[in-house]
């Protein structure tokens, strides 16, 4: 990803003096302070889609002023070097005053405010993204697949009948402080439209309510909700929205426990606390159990010949 990101680099004719890996997870994130742009590299030729739909989002964004970050000025894009491709984005230097979850619910009532984009959206669709990684998930144990399988099967339906209710919406997809960049005006900006969608806008409350009910209460879920000026937990469709996020929680890893035994462990902790029905079993994230970031890292380093600090990371990863 390092070698990808110098030749990227050297197509736009920028300086790669000075890059941050900001991200490891489905793309490459590498951050070009000097060259005041950061640079999104896919790593997996399936997420092209993606990329295109990410820079369609991202033009519009911009005709419409919406409250994210900007596509880098004077780049065609996508970018396309050898294998890989990439979206380029304007640089935001970091703010000493960090974004709060206050400042979440205020961008996310902004962003479900927009107009519908002019652009084909994906639905809102947890279920089909877990069936695609039970498909992927080789190792996985027959009694576990079969478990997860029902319960894609006993869900589905409820999302069906949720979307019908709600009415289509456009959602963000991956909504959590880490993704909120402070610009030097003082305006908070969201990035990261992978998961960019149209459905239920509480799905983008849902998340923070579900990874504080499973992690620990830090207190976000309740500065998000003030600001917003909805608690989702008091939505009728609470107990849906909560199982889908569970789901997709736990079907994110169900490809990569053959490889870790780390996340093997924890995913079966979620999957036993999901099937015995214990609300109060808390969950380690995923990127806390992965023992070879700083590795990763100074293997970048030595790539480039310098030291490549992590930066501000804004991933939650499969989170």
């Amino acid at each position: 990803m390092t070698a990808a990101m110098l030749d990227i680099a050297a197509t736009l004719g920028v300086s790669a003096d000075a890059a941050q890996l900001l991200q490891l997870t489905n793309n490459a994130v590498f951050a070009l302070p000097r060259s005041r742009i950061v640079i999104r590299i896919a790593r997996t030729r399936q997420l092209l889609d993606r990329v295109t739909k990410v820079v369609q989002l991202g033009r519009w964004f911009a005709r419409i002023d919406a409250p994210t970050i900007r596509l880098a000025a004077d780049v065609e894009q996508p970018v396309r070097v050898g294998d890989f491709v990439a979206s380029v984005w304007s640089y935001v230097q970091p703010s000493p005053f960090a974004p709060t979850a206050g400042d979440l619910g205020l961008v996310l009532r902004e962003f479900h405010a927009l107009d519908p984009a002019p652009i084909a959206l994906p639905a809102w669709d947890p279920v089909g993204d877990a069936r695609r990684r039970l498909a992927d998930a080789e190792g996985l144990d027959p009694r576990d697949r079969n478990f997860l399988v029902k319960w894609c099967d006993r869900l589905e339906p409820q999302l069906v009948a949720l979307n019908r209710r709600e009415g289509p919406r456009l959602v963000h997809g991956d909504a959590h402080v880490g993704n909120l960049l402070r610009e030097t005006s003082g305006r908070t900006v969201i990035c990261d439209f992978d998961a960019t969608c149209i459905g239920p806008w509480q799905v983008d409350l849902a998340a923070v309510a579900v990874g504080e009910a499973r992690f620990g209460g830090t207190g976000l879920h309740e500065g998000l909700a003030a600001a917003y000026g909805c608690d989702v937990t008091s939505d009728q469709s609470w107990p849906v929205l909560r199982e889908a996020r569970e789901l997709k929680m736990i079907a994110a890893a169900a490809p990569l426990i053959s490889n870790s035994p780390y996340l093997a462990g924890e995913f079966a902790d979620r999957l036993r606390s999901v099937r015995e029905d214990d609300r109060k079993a808390r969950w380690k994230p995923f990127a806390d159990l992965v023992p070879s970031r700083r590795q990763m890292r100074l293997s970048a380093s030595r790539h480039t010949g310098r030291d490549m600090n992590q930066g501000r990371s804004r991933s939650a990863t499969t989170d």
